[in-house]
């Protein structure tokens, strides 16, 4: 594209037109960019198309139910993210400028932070009232694509990428249990042997789950094989398939603070567990943090973590109680 076409496109495309670019292109779905805009799939092609009419050339070609980038596509794409990180840096230095008094946090978690991520965020806006803040939940996967593609200001996840490409750092005991049904024999003994574990059956998180990753790595290095059943991709899913008697799970005590049917599902007590897992904060290295995201940081590291430690506190007398 020339320097005339280009001033065209600058003219003539709507920054949402290539929001809704951006996010089929890095989705490679119409439908998964609908659901991400919160947008009606026909406004999401009345957009494209008329950002196709102005290009002048197709963006995307579908095979089977997946879409890809033309090379046409590929070119504006890079372009269209580097108009976004240059609008990126220009409300990050007019945050910085206006200190605390105003801005904005783009943070994305993945599902099991749901939990407490909410809650610490409420209480960082109460002490900066002037931030307005915007949480991403999903899965670890699409988490890592965001970090990939620097799509917010700060990434919160159980199992940090090992990469020198991000920068990521605890913050808090994210402790994994093995919870089992009530009536469940086990429920009753102490000290349960890893072995014996071994003979039930596993509900597990779907592959690529921080949780699941921390469970397998813990009976590997004791050369045990664990039988799993059935995979779920919610925590809530698995809650409730265990309190149905289908079998055990491994799952983040926070997933169990909120909405577990406490009547219906108990904690067992197992060698080695629960596993001292952790919560981790971080960004792509060489990222510039404007001054909300370093004083959300420092809330994290600072007052997020005793709210946290205290609603486990509360779960984990809860349990004792029940035990």
């Amino acid at each position: 594209m020339n320097k005339v076409r280009l001033s065209q496109i600058a003219r003539h495309a709507s920054l949402r037109q290539l929001q809704v670019f951006e996010s089929i292109a890095r989705l490679g779905s119409f439908t998964k960019a609908a659901d991400e805009l919160a947008l009606t799939q026909p406004t999401l092609s009345i957009q494209i198309k008329k950002l196709t009419n102005i290009i002048g050339m197709p963006l995307f070609e579908q095979i089977g139910k997946r879409v890809y980038l033309t090379n046409c596509g590929r070119i504006l794409l890079q372009a269209t993210r580097e108009l976004f990180d240059t609008f990126s840096r220009l409300d990050m230095q007019l945050a910085n400028m206006k200190g605390l008094n105003s801005g904005h946090l783009n943070l994305a978690v993945v599902t099991t932070a749901k939990y407490f991520a909410p809650r610490v965020l409420g209480e960082f806006c109460r002490r900066y009232p002037g931030i307005e803040v915007a949480l991403k939940v999903t899965n670890r996967e699409r988490l890592l694509e965001r970090v990939a593609d620097n799509m917010d200001d700060l990434y919160i996840m159980g199992q940090p990428p090992d990469s020198p490409d991000v920068e990521f750092e605890p913050f808090l005991l994210n402790p994994i249990v093995i919870v089992a049904p009530r009536a469940h024999p086990l429920v009753t003994e102490k000290a349960i042997p890893l072995s014996r574990l071994a003979q039930e059956p596993f509900i597990m998180r779907e592959p690529g789950s921080g949780t699941r990753m921390a469970i397998e790595q813990f009976f590997k290095q004791h050369d045990i094989e664990i039988k799993g059943r059935m995979e779920l991709g919610s925590n809530e899913a698995i809650k409730q398939i265990v309190a149905s008697g289908m079998g055990i799970a491994g799952l983040s005590q926070h997933a169990l603070i909120w909405e577990a049917p406490m009547g219906e599902i108990a904690l067992l007590d197992v060698s080695g567990f629960p596993l001292d897992w952790h919560w981790y904060v971080g960004y792509p290295a060489g990222k510039q943090l404007s001054v909300v995201a370093r004083a959300f940081l420092a809330f994290l590291q600072e007052e997020g973590k005793h709210m946290a430690d205290r609603r486990s506190n509360i779960f984990t007398s809860l349990y004792r109680e029940i035990a």
